[in-house]
């Protein structure tokens, strides 16, 4: 599957991507509060439960002992992330936190050329760059409507450090592809990743979290939470493994910047008096990087 994957069809799933990430926002806004880290535990695990039974269709489902050391190095990025985003939750503002989000593709390719899965050329950055200023344009668009101000401190500090996780798990993905230390399913790159990924965040949630307080999930957040495992996790980051085989790491994370303008639209929905000229030049400049970072591919 991932040999015959054109760069414009991993382009229109990465929109997918975009699309799905920022849908789940809101999915997450009204559930119960409950155990951050158990809860992202047990939504890795509901990934692997959809995602199994196309895994282990491939004959490489099962990994080599050599590959348990990168796919727990993966795993750990992806509990890197998410334990940082939940800590620094509590201790950084949201516009300082949306801020350093958008430094994740400029990280990826930075990485990316250190590791040998980038190219140093000055055509990626610049249109990384480009999406970076619109992506922050929006979140201070965002900062005037809600209010919300910019700050550095220990919490963006730690959220930086999980930008930087965030950013190398593409980087070791396309690094494990290239070298022939990951197979070619994107299914079983992500069950496997997301698998130990599961593991590493709920220890982390036994020893920092009331686990019992999962008892008081209601129906609805039980749901909510398949719906954000099977959807929000097993399905994205197969659409960014399946994209990771043809495209490189900078390349497919700058689609992030494409999932503020998806949370923009939503609220455009919901609440249309928050419609202002503000959200324009941010918009512009994101939807013009994501038209030249698709050019640059299938040129």
């Amino acid at each position: 599957m991932s040999k015959s994957l054109s760069p414009g069809a991993a382009h229109l799933g990465m929109l997918l991507w975009a699309v799905l990430v920022g849908l789940s926002f809101p999915a997450v806004g009204v559930m119960s509060e409950l155990p951050p880290f158990s809860l992202t535990a047990l939504r890795f695990v509901i990934a692997c439960s959809g995602l199994w039974w196309l895994a282990r269709r491939s004959p490489a489902f099962l990994p080599a002992w050599r590959q348990l050391p990168l796919y727990a190095l993966m795993g750990l990025c992806l509990a890197g992330f998410f334990g940082a985003m939940f800590w620094a939750a509590h201790h950084a503002t949201a516009l300082s936190m949306a801020t350093l989000f958008v430094t994740v593709p400029l990280l990826a390719f930075l990485l990316g050329l250190g590791f040998g899965v980038e190219r140093l050329a000055w055509r990626l950055p610049a249109v990384l760059s480009l999406g970076a200023v619109g992506a922050l344009g929006l979140a201070f668009a965002e900062s005037l409507v809600k209010g919300g101000r910019l700050q550095f401190g220990i919490g963006e500090a730690v959220f930086f450090l999980g930008c930087l996780s965030t950013a190398l798990y593409p980087v070791l993905s396309k690094w494990g592809l290239a070298t022939g230390r990951l197979p070619t399913s994107a299914a079983v790159r992500t069950f496997w990743s997301l698998g130990l990924g599961a593991v590493l965040i709920g220890l982390l949630g036994l020893a920092a979290e009331p686990v019992e307080r999962l008892a008081t999930m209601s129906g609805r957040d039980l749901l909510l939470l398949v719906y954000l495992g099977l959807f929000s996790t097993a399905l994205t980051f197969w659409l960014l493994q399946r994209a990771t085989s043809v495209l490189t790491p900078g390349a497919v994370t700058a689609y992030s910047y494409f999932v503020p303008f998806v949370s923009m639209l939503l609220l455009f929905v919901r609440e249309p008096e928050r419609i202002a000229w503000v959200w324009l030049p941010g918009s512009l400049l994101v939807i013009i990087a994501m038209v030249l970072l698709m050019k640059r591919d299938a040129a």
